[in-house]
Parts: C-alpha cells; sequence; structure tokens
C-alpha cells in the first residue's frame, strides 16, 4: 500500500497540502486512514512542472527516507510553487527499498505514479518485461511492479492515447496474469500527467480497488465554507485528487467510483469508464 495526492490550478507552494492541511501526505505517511497498513516510510518523492523552464523534464525529488524523517524535503516543498505536480510515499510490497524504486516514474514529460499492486508480480515479471517496447527497456531503472506498469503504458501508447496506453497495459497484465493462474492480477489507482492535464485511474480486476478521491469544485467549496480563507482563495480549476481525504470536513472530498478514470484539464473535468483492453 502506498498513499499519492495531485494537484492542478493555480501555482501554490507543495508544503500546502503535504503539510498544512489536517491530514495531508506526510501525516498519511505515519498513520494512513484508508489502507492495509499505517505506515508508509519506505520512500518518497514529489514530481512538479516549472513553467520558466520550458523544454526541460518535470523537476523530481525522491529518497529512501521516511517523508516525515526528511528536512530536505520540508525545505524544498517550502519553496517551490507550481501548477502541477504529483507526490507519493511508499510501502514496498516486496521489492525493495532504493531510490530508483520511488516513485514518481519519469519519461519525458510523463510522471507516474501508483498505489497498488500487480499480483504474485514475481512470478510474472519476466513474462510482463517482454511486453516493454526495446527502445523503452533500458529506461527502467528499479525493480517494481509500478515502474514496469507505467513502461507497458508507454509501450502500448499512453504518449498518443493516455487512457488507452494504460487500459491495453492493464489488460497485457491480467492476460499474462491469468495465464499463470490469478484469478485477480490488478489492482491499483494510478495518477499521471504530461504537464498538461492530469489523469487518474481507479481500477481492480477484482471487486475493489484501493481508494481514491478528489476535492469539490471550488465554486461549491467556497458556498459552503464562506468563512474559511483557503476556500475562498481558490480558483476556478484547483482541484487535488489524492489516495484519502487531508481532512474531515463534510463535502469537501467525493470519492471517485470503481473504474472510473478522472480527467483534470482547463474547464469542467469529465469522468470517464475505465476497462481493460486486449492489447
Amino acid at each position: 500500500m502506498c498513499r499519492w495526492n495531485a494537484y492542478f490550478g493555480e501555482p501554490i507552494l507543495i508544503e500546502d497540502p503535504l503539510y498544512r492541511t489536517q491530514h495531508g501526505l506526510i501525516a498519511q505517511s505515519q498513520h494512513a486512514s484508508e489502507g492495509f497498513e499505517l505506515l508508509n516510510g519506505d520512500g518518497f518523492g514529489i514530481g512538479w512542472y516549472d513553467e520558466f523552464a520550458e523544454g526541460h523534464p518535470p523537476g523530481r525529488y525522491r529518497s529512501v527516507q521516511p517523508a516525515w524523517n526528511d528536512v530536505n524535503l520540508r525545505e524544498l516543498a517550502a519553496h517551490v510553487r507550481t501548477r502541477l505536480f504529483l507526490a507519493h510515499v511508499r510501502m514496498t510490497t516486496g521489492t525493495p527499498v532504493q531510490q530508483t524504486n520511488c516513485h514518481p516514474f519519469r519519461h519525458g514529460d510523463w510522471l507516474f505514479v501508483q498505489n497498488g499492486e500487480i499480483v504474485d508480480y514475481p512470478r510474472i515479471r519476466r513474462e510482463l518485461m517482454l511486453g516493454v517496447d526495446p527502445s523503452l527497456y533500458n529506461e527502467i531503472e528499479g525493480s517494481t511492479d509500478s515502474e514496469l506498469m507505467f513502461f507497458l503504458a508507454l509501450s502500448f501508447g499512453l504518449q498518443d492515447d493516455p487512457l488507452g496506453g494504460l487500459a491495453r497495459a492493464v489488460g497485457f497484465i491480467e492476460r499474462v496474469g491469468r495465464e499463470a493462474g490469478i484469478d485477480h492480477p490488478v489492482e491499483m489507482t494510478a495518477g499521471f500527467s504530461n504537464g498538461r492535464t492530469l489523469w487518474a485511474v481507479r481500477y481492480g480486476s477484482g471487486s475493489q480497488s484501493r481508494t481514491l478521491y478528489e476535492s469539490n469544485d471550488p465554486e461549491t467549496l467556497r458556498e459552503m465554507y464562506p468563512d474559511i480563507e483557503r476556500f475562498q482563495a481558490l480558483g476556478p480549476e484547483d482541484r487535488l485528487v489524492v489516495s484519502e481525504p487531508l481532512g474531515p470536513m463534510e463535502g469537501v472530498w467525493r470519492e471517485v467510483p470503481e473504474r472510473t478514470a478522472v480527467i483534470v484539464r482547463p474547464g469542467e473535468d469529465e469522468h470517464v469508464p475505465f476497462a481493460a483492453l486486449t492489447p
């Protein structure tokens, strides 16, 4: 189990959702309330897009330290202002605690985070690796199922068809898994971006996947809480997608349904069904 956050909207300091909320991602790294394990202390990472660094890949900082114990993260988060970022705290499902296994994973303009697992991953890893496009294979740095899922999605067309690429990757994983006798090979939530759009997906091969929420639209929040300065300052596009709510306030968070993709971009957000596709 891991926890992740993604933000899209007017530029904010990364520290705001990570540290300056009642149950932000750093608090979740020590005491997750909706996961199978309380602690997510096997490393962390943040990735962000910088409007002043056009032509360069998104920024990224990863460490094997627990997020709550990294003073450099706190320093960085207090000074980096961005319009789009993804952050992740890790609890390993069996692969080593090393920097190359920390999210977000990056390829060109793309960032990818994931919570969940490929079931019985060590048993089918070799077969799954054969699905990665040879031109991408040498970019795989770590050993996690999440990074492999990202590179499978890239191999199946994520850059041109983001949801279709991930859906075909999931379909490939399910086929390989079921051929190996694994009934429900995939359980995940995933967040990914190219710097212009944010996609978030909740999907499980079985009946229940990991939790995923999005913040309510800013206009609704301003009407519900007229006395809260933070909500009154929200821009029309500001949106958070999170593994679990950053606080208990009623009406702030909406659960993303099972087998659903959320598309966040300028204008109205979109919710579409998500299903595995046979590549």
